[in-house]
């Protein structure tokens, strides 16, 4: 594997076999570096959130190693995981608070993430009275504030309708762009995938491993009608085709 050293996530031969006999994952190696944002796109069950929980430490593979500062690791869920008896103010406080940061450098924190995300005026706002789109807004934030070098996403806005997701996307763009980290992002939307990413994986079904691997030529900042230029219709469509097995 190369450019391991300087990687800010290293995954190098990574297997993982279930206590039932299930092979989830096999001879997976890949790194992300800092500025790079990888999607991962595969089929249902191939293991994708499997790696993201190996990456962040809540499984232990089964073979190979995996190299990344856990202690700095932003991990951002399908759910937005918000508590709802604390505001937006409260719950993007919470991560920092658990890290002993001391409160008014917290609250610092935590409003300029808050102004990053886009959230300012609902900072005493309560999760039950904010859109789906807000509350993953709030779960970012509440992240940016331990200024992570590494991110994991885990399908975050599969969720949310397509308008909400597609600036949810614009977004989390502008902050990997601002904020410099490096980026892992799961999806099913090809689009998606290719809008977000410098570069996309492609995984085979279980056991997962990487069939595929694509550059995305586009520079940033991408405009949201980057959607429709024919170059990325025909990347779209050659992922497509990969992530079919390469059967038309």
């Amino acid at each position: 594997m190369t450019g391991t050293a300087g990687a800010a996530l290293a995954f190098d031969m990574i297997g993982m076999t279930f206590p039932d006999g299930t092979e989830a994952l096999r001879d997976i190696s890949f790194t992300v570096d800092r500025g790079e944002f990888v999607t991962i796109v595969g089929p249902s069950g191939c293991g994708k959130s499997t790696l993201l929980k190996i990456a962040s430490g809540l499984l232990e593979n089964t073979a190979g190693s995996v190299a990344v500062d856990r202690e700095r690791l932003g991990y951002v869920f399908q759910d937005a995981t918000l508590l709802p008896w604390r505001t937006v103010k409260g719950n993007v406080e919470l991560f920092a608070e658990l890290h002993d940061i001391p409160k008014e450098e917290r609250r610092a924190l935590a409003q300029k993430s808050i102004e990053l995300v886009g959230l300012t005026g609902f900072e005493g706002h309560y999760p039950k009275s904010l859109s789906g789109g807000m509350r993953m807004r709030a779960s970012l934030a509440r992240t940016l504030t331990l200024k992570p070098p590494v991110f994991l996403f885990d399908e975050p806005f599969g969720a949310v309708d397509e308008i909400t997701r597609e600036h949810l996307n614009d977004e989390t763009q502008r902050l990997f762009q601002t904020e410099g980290f490096a980026g892992l992002f799961i999806t099913h939307s090809i689009s998606e995938a290719v809008f977000m990413s410098t570069r996309v994986l492609v995984m085979s079904a279980r056991p997962g491993q990487i069939v595929a691997e694509y550059d995305i030529p586009f520079d940033y900042p991408r405009h949201p009608d980057l959607r429709f230029d024919p170059d990325f219709a025909k990347l779209s469509g050659e992922i497509s085709h990969a992530l079919r097995g390469g059967h038309s």
